[in-house]
């Protein structure tokens, strides 16, 4: 009877560690990624953007529509895996679409916009944005693709399939996905692809461009490592475009922290976050290129370990790097307590000299 017991117990043991490793194999091997893509550009628009013209650009990482303010995730320490319910998604990104909208920008660059996740009820909230934003051209690029993951055991967040969008009042001629490495370890699983996207305006009465490259770069990986990897090959496309004679504004969720040390103006630990290290400033040299960090004086990001208290991780990933030939007159957080997404916008205001 002891024997049989043990007998069994060894099988369900074998069996859970067989499926374990089908699982991890199917994850880690069986994902295709999307690779470079020439993206559709929609919603055509006429006028075409000018240099000596004051323009507004917004940022914002929209958390797939779920971060109100009292919203935790379990991948930072909280509970939750999946929005609160789809209505309560709804309503939220009935609210993120109408602050967009009410910020009139010439262009914005939209982060984490979910088009078929588990963790969303397989919404696609492309079409919020573009209802709000009727009068502007847009592209959009896939930048991951989860497979389905089983954690948390009792409410999976299952598979992802999110994106970047732009948003321009301009004429786009053409947009691109460009793809970038990945960390190759077990956070792989994590981060299944990344990418960044480049949108060429034709500037009127120029052979110049105006070109856009919307980010969000890698977040959970081994050491933050491979973040700096992805913007150095896109820093390398934008100085070669540059040097070109053209104007260069990248912007986005870069996972670094871009003051530097966002602990000396907002008074908290960052610790060991690897989606919290300070930006290397030296990959800027020579490049003709600058970052362009907002104001220090309210934060871009928060921690949802928990919902948003006093105290807890805050600092200012969020930003934008523009060219020599960009005149920035100002770049500063658009702070709403974090109501809609764990970010807050970022609005730079700029001129092409």
């Amino acid at each position: 009877m002891v024997r049989k017991v043990i007998k069994i117990s060894l099988s369900v043991i074998f069996l859970i560690i067989l499926l374990a490793v089908i699982y991890v194999a199917y994850v880690l091997i069986f994902t295709d990624r999307v690779g470079d893509q020439k993206l559709e550009v929609r919603n055509p628009v006429e006028p075409m953007a000018q240099v000596q013209q004051n323009y507004d650009i917004i940022s914002w990482n929209i958390g797939f529509g779920a971060y109100t303010a009292d919203y935790d995730f379990f991948m930072d320490g909280g509970t939750q895996s999946r929005a609160v319910s789809e209505e309560a998604l709804d309503a939220n990104m009935e609210d993120i679409s109408r602050t967009l909208a009410g910020n009139n920008a010439d262009f914005y660059m939209i982060e984490e916009v979910d088009t078929d996740s588990t963790r969303s009820y397989h919404v696609d909230e492309r079409p919020y944005l573009h209802n709000a934003l009727k009068d502007y051209t847009y592209s959009f690029a896939q930048n991951y693709n989860s497979a389905y993951l089983m954690y948390p055991l009792s409410k999976p967040i299952g598979a992802s399939e999110s994106g970047i969008m732009t948003f321009s009042k301009y004429q786009m001629t053409s947009s691109l996905r460009v793809e970038v490495p990945i960390d190759p370890g077990i956070t792989k699983v994590l981060d299944l692809d990344r990418c960044y996207t480049v949108s060429r305006l034709p500037l009127e009465g120029t052979d110049k461009n105006l070109v856009l490259y919307t980010l969000h770069f890698s977040a959970y990986s081994a050491d933050g490592s491979i973040a700096t990897k992805q913007m150095k090959i896109m820093l390398r496309s934008m100085q070669k475009v540059y040097e070109k004679g053209n104007y260069c504004i990248a912007g986005g969720d870069f996972n670094k922290d871009l003051l530097g040390d966002s602990s000396k103006y907002f008074g908290v630990d960052i610790g060991d976050y690897t989606w919290a290290q300070p930006i290397e400033m030296s990959l800027f040299d020579g490049t003709g290129l600058r970052l362009v960090a907002p104001d220090p004086d309210k934060p871009s990001v928060r921690s949802p370990d928990s919902a948003f208290h006093d105290g807890q991780l805050v600092l200012t990933v969020d930003g934008f790097i523009a060219s020599e030939n960009v005149d920035v007159e100002s770049c500063k957080v658009l702070y709403n307590g974090f109501a809609y997404s764990d970010h807050n916008p970022v609005k730079m205001s700029f001129v092409l000299d």
